[in-house]
């Protein structure tokens, strides 16, 4: 069973196989991917290495957390699991609606309806 560790505030220089590299001797690395922006095609600061030990993950994390890579003190730990229902751009699952707050506004009715 492998291991999924977050890396953050990674320099912009790091990439890939740089990622990999520095893993590896901490044991055996099933994969390490870099986040990147997709319009810039830049880092975003922060990567998953996927490691084949729980062992050799906690080892890793002991050892490179608060580590410093240019000049940046580097993020790691054990990655949490994605939430789900994400990315809907800041609407809840009930759709957009009005302010809750009665304080501000015009309250909920059309044209000027409210507290006229």
């Amino acid at each position: 069973m492998s291991t999924k560790i977050y890396v953050g505030n990674l320099p912009y220089s790091v990439t890939d196989s740089s990622l990999q590299s520095n893993f590896a001797e901490f044991g055996n690395v099933s994969s390490a991917k870099v986040m990147m922006d997709r319009e810039t095609g830049r880092s975003k600061g922060f990567g998953f290495v996927e490691m084949a030990s729980a062992e050799a993950a906690q080892a890793a994390i002991s050892a490179l957390h608060g580590m410093s890579v240019d000049g940046r003190s580097i993020v790691v730990n054990l990655a949490r699991p994605r939430e789900e229902g994400g990315g809907a751009g800041g609407y809840s699952a009930g759709g957009y609606s009005a302010s809750k707050r009665s304080d501000i506004g015009y309250g909920t009715g059309g044209y000027g309806g409210g507290r006229y």
